[in-house]
């Protein structure tokens, strides 16, 4: 897609940041409730671990796990960008007639609104608080090639979750309410990915069934990047070829069904 082409979807993420600006006491309760989510983790798994003997199970220690949980929360916030959620908001209201009639494809249109929400929330509220934990707890620093392999990977693993929040809300068009979906979905993300727990840490038939799912690719893929737990270039070119993979194949998954919720529509005389 070439540049004129993509410049049609600047209206949108700059409508959804100006959307976002107005309401600024949003971010101070997203910051409030996300730094009480990250410290229930955080001591949680400090409380269970911080007094073992030796070695940490899957060659963890505190300071690096402590980093992977804080970051894992992080990271889930950064995905929130509630696109499941206005879609099907859309869908219920009507007002998907009018995306209908836009000469832009719906579902680049909906992640160009999606991404202000990610990149706003990385910014005034994600840096914040892991500043904040970096003042309390030891965490373990990344070297620079691990920060660009993150950010590289972090890339990757907002478009895989938007493919997913996508999917999720274009089955409004399939039911009439989506809450249900919206919940068995945002439990499932956040275990498979390795929000919860570490994939490390997983029984090992739990394991490899995590690791063949798209979440991973979310929190735990870009994590192991960040805290060099790969083998060698190839280790981590091999993590990101399967985010990239799941990335591309999602896309093109919801930009299927993006068409048949269309046909549905035409079919039913919408």
């Amino acid at each position: 897609m070439n540049a004129p082409a993509l410049r049609r979807y600047t209206p949108f993420a700059a409508s959804s940041l100006q959307s976002l600006l107005q309401y600024r006491s949003t971010f101070l309760i997203n910051a409030l409730t996300a730094t009480t989510a990250v410290g229930v983790q955080v001591f949680l798994w400090r409380a269970v671990y911080g007094g073992r003997p030796g070695g940490l199970p899957g060659g963890y220690d505190l300071p690096r796990l402590t980093t992977y949980v804080l970051l894992a929360q992080v990271l889930g916030l950064m995905q929130a960008s509630r696109v499941d959620e206005e879609v099907s908001g859309e869908v219920q209201r009507g007002d998907i007639a009018v995306s209908l009639l836009r000469p832009v494809s719906y579902p680049l249109s909906r992640f160009a609104t999606g991404l202000p929400v990610s990149l706003t929330n990385a910014t005034l509220v994600a840096v914040p608080v892991v500043a904040l934990y970096a003042l309390l707890l030891p965490l373990t620093t990344p070297t620079w090639g691990g920060m660009l392999l993150f950010a590289f990977s972090a890339a990757l693993s907002l478009v895989i979750g938007f493919g997913v929040n996508l999917l999720v809300g274009l089955a409004g068009f399939v039911t009439t309410n989506i809450w249900g979906v919206r919940v068995v979905k945002d439990s499932v993300v956040a275990f498979f990915a390795g929000q919860v727990v570490p994939l490390a840490l997983m029984p090992g038939p739990l394991a490899a069934v995590a690791r063949v799912l798209p979440f991973q690719g979310m929190v735990d893929g870009p994590l192991r990047l960040l805290l060099g737990r790969y083998d060698g270039a190839a280790g981590a070119a091999r993590i990101l070829a399967v985010q990239l993979g799941w990335a591309l194949a999602l896309c093109a998954l919801a930009s299927l069904a993006w068409r048949g919720a269309v046909r549905r529509v035409e079919v039913l005389g919408g």
